[in-house]
Parts: C-alpha cells; structure tokens; sequence
C-alpha cells in the first residue's frame, strides 16, 4: 500500500498531522512552526520515536521561510508533494469575538499559506481554519455604520464570504489552477467526545471534487440507554462519545494544571455538575459575574460544571477563567493537561513542552486528532483514485467551488428557559427538559463562482 508525502505548515503540537498518519497511508516529513515550545514538544515526541527519525523542523516565522528550502529538506521537487497540511492561524475570522479585518489580505498567513501551495504544487493540500473564515469580509463594516443601519451599501470587499472568494481566485492564478471544496463539519459527529465546529478546505490539482462523509454519531446517552427521541436521525448512528468516555477512567490527571483560584473554587463548590451559574443564589450570581450578570445571551460558561454523559464543549487555551470555565464534574479543579490531550485524542504517550499556558494552547488550538483521521481517509482515497488514473485530470473541471455545510452546528442543550434552570445530571432518567435540540439542517451545498 503506497504512502504519501506530507509536509506541515503551522504544525502546532500535530493534532492534525498525528491524525493523518492514523490512517496508515501518509508520512510527514517536514513541519514549520513559529513558536519555540511548539518545536520542543515535535523535538521531544521525534526523539521519543513518536515520529519519524528524518522529520525536518523548520522553527520560525512563515514568512521568512522560503518553501524551496522546505520542499527541498523533505527530498522534494515541486509537483512531487501529495499533501501539503496547516492551519494558518486567523484569530480575526473567529466568530467567538469581535471580528477585525485583513486589510490586506495577501499580508496575512492565509495568503503564506497561499505561497508555498503555488511554489510546492502539491496534488492535495488541506486547510483547517475557524469556521468563521467562511463568513468573513476582507474588511469589516462597523454593525452601527451598516446599510441597516442607515449606512451605504456593502462594498465588495465588505461582503461576508469575499475572504474565501478572494482566496479562491487567488488559487486560479497557481499554474495549472486547483479546484476547492470546503466544508463546515463538527468533530463530534464523527465520534470525538468534544463539540468542535471546524471549517476543512481541500484542494487539488486534478479537477477531482471531493466529498466530506456524512456524521457517523449524533445521539446522546441517558444511562445505558441511547435517547433515541432526541433527534429525527437514521437509526445507525452511534451515540456522541462524551466526556466520561475520554476521561472518566483517569485516574492520575497530572501535575499539569491551570487551575482555579479560591474565589472562582468557591462559586463553582455551590454549582452542581452539570449546570452553570444559574444554579448559584441570585445574591452570589450578582457578586459572581459583576456587570455580565445584566448581559444578555452568550453566558452559558460561566460557573460551568462539566457533565461526563454528554460531550465536552469546545476546548479553550484557559479552562480556568470564570466566564468560559471548564471545571471538572466531580471535582472542583479546571480539566487538567492531561485530560485535555484526551478529549482532543491525543496518544497517551504524546509529551508536550513548554510553560503551563504554553502547554494548554497548544492541546486546545490543536485540530482533533479524529478529524484528521477522517480528513486523511478522504485524500488518501481520493489519490488512489487518481493513481489508478495514472494522474491524468479529469477532463471536465468542476465550474464553481462549493462550500458544504455538513451539519457543523450543534445547539447547546437547554439551559434555562421561563424561570427555570435546566441541569443534565449524569446517569439519570428525566434529563429530557435539558437535552439537546434537533439541527435544523443536516446537509446543504452553496456554489461559489470561480474564474
């Protein structure tokens, strides 16, 4: 069985790369990233044996770093790569947040990422990136100086979506072109034990369109039994796995923790598992959370106690802060190092480097080992099909890119609703008031005109 080339862009401490090599058909063989203890953590799993002996590790910044050299290291020519990999850091297209602007778009490491695609000619390459990106404008419009708001109309640059159009056309202009497909997909719907929304772009060469599977998960557990009721899904779906399921059978969870301080411990000490500040009196929700207690929406983390029946939510680089906590469900301490490798399906065995946040960041801005694994399954057959073709394009390229929303958004169970506080409590029978709500849409494709 043939293996394929992998070179790693923004490696991170390689959730995504890790992932690839699961599958049995692909080998990385040079990584560039920026931060120090990033490398530290590649050096120390490369000497370990965790990875292969000739693994480069180019330690810098993208774009003082010339691909030929990369390309090179990795005993390449251009065309000859099979996949090149990464994840170019856009914190401003995070929808968790306020949205910023490129300005220039080719200044940032989206468009990096763009360069060494055009030098290196990959057959494939994938992009992960927050989901936001593909909503976002190359520039950004105040919402008080919108056209509903009185304001002119949008330009085309303002328009949400012109990042990944621009991209796109950008990627035309690459001798030879590259179709792209991108998709909206949620890790827990593929058997991750953690609600992660992702946006995965996979591009090649060979006018071949790619499709990303439908979920193989999507149903929670109450007790032994599966709750069959929650949602209006095909019977062969398995269950989520959930947090329990990765982290329930540690017993050491390790030195390494971003704990919390004894004020927060004494707040969380009066939430039970499973629910979040609206457990706590009206009094200390007050003195609790200051001015956000008069906020409306966007408050479900704060105080949050964690529940092992259902899937973990989104990791963060700080488990530790009060409005987006992450504290363990029987115990009042933040999710260890440990635990959060585990939920992200880290191997055991996988050492990281670094401070303690340093440590944190890299296992919670990691890419979930799982999607990796789907994503490699679907280049890897996607390049055997195209071997079999002697690589000879497909004679007809599709006309538009598509951009494919795979049921990615999975609404938060209920929290509180009509005076009430909802809490999951793990292994009982009446958790129906707190479950989770149908997806509106499971499926839908939208074209995006190409040149």
């Amino acid at each position: 069985m043939r293996h394929y080339s992998v070179i790693s862009l923004f490696s991170g401490a390689m959730g995504l790369d890790i992932g690839l090599e699961q599958t049995g058909r692909f080998r990385v063989r040079a990584v560039v990233e920026k931060e120090r203890s990033f490398c530290e953590t590649i050096r120390a799993n490369k000497a370990a044996g965790r990875l292969a002996g000739d693994l480069v590790i180019f330690e810098g910044d993208i774009r003082s770093i010339n691909p030929a050299d990369v390309l090179a290291a990795a005993g390449l020519k251009p065309g000859e790569l099979d996949v090149l990999v990464g994840g170019p850091p856009c914190q401003s297209f995070s929808t968790a947040g306020r949205r910023g602007t490129t300005q220039d778009a080719r200044g940032t490491l989206l468009w990096e990422y763009l360069r060494f695609v055009g030098y290196m000619r990959p057959r494939f390459f994938l992009m992960e990136n927050v989901r936001g990106l593909l909503s976002a404008g190359l520039k950004h419009r105040p919402i008080a100086e919108r056209p509903e708001n009185g304001g002119p109309p949008l330009t085309a640059d303002e328009q949400p979506g012109s990042v990944v159009r621009q991209f796109a056309d950008d990627l035309q202009s690459i001798d030879g072109g590259y179709h792209m497909d991108c998709f909206e997909v949620n890790a827990v719907n593929y058997g991750a034990p953690q609600l992660r929304e992702r946006a995965l772009f996979i591009g090649n060469r060979f006018n071949a369109q790619v499709d990303f599977p439908n979920p193989t998960h999507g149903k929670p557990r109450q007790g032994d039994e599966q709750l069959v009721d929650l949602f209006d899904r095909a019977p062969e779906l398995l269950p989520w796995s959930t947090l329990g399921d990765a982290i329930a059978k540690i017993n050491d969870p390790g030195d390494v923790v971003m704990d919390f301080s004894p004020r927060k411990k004494m707040f969380l000490s009066m939430v039970p598992p499973g629910s979040n500040w609206r457990s706590l009196p009206i009094a200390k929700q007050k003195e609790s959370m200051g001015s956000a207690w008069f906020a409306k929406g966007g408050r479900s983390g704060w105080w949050r106690r964690l529940s092992f029946d259902l899937p973990c939510p989104t990791l963060v680089t700080m488990p530790n802060h009060a409005s987006t906590s992450l504290c363990h469900p029987t115990a009042v301490r933040a999710l260890s190092l440990k635990e959060y490798a585990a939920i992200q399906e880290f191997p055991a065995d996988w050492e990281f480097r670094g401070t303690t946040a340093q440590q944190y960041a890299q296992v919670g801005n990691a890419v979930p080992v799982r999607l990796g694994r789907i994503a490699g399954e679907v280049i890897s057959q996607s390049l055997d099909a195209i071997a079999k073709r002697s690589s000879r394009l497909y004679a007809s390229p599709p006309s538009q890119y598509r951009v494919i929303y795979v049921q990615s958004h999975i609404r938060t169970r209920q929290w509180f609703k009509g005076g009430e506080t909802f809490v999951w409590e793990d292994g009982a029978d009446d958790n129906d008031a707190a479950k989770y709500a149908a997806p509106v849409t499971s499926r839908r494709a939208k074209k995006m005109a190409a040149r």
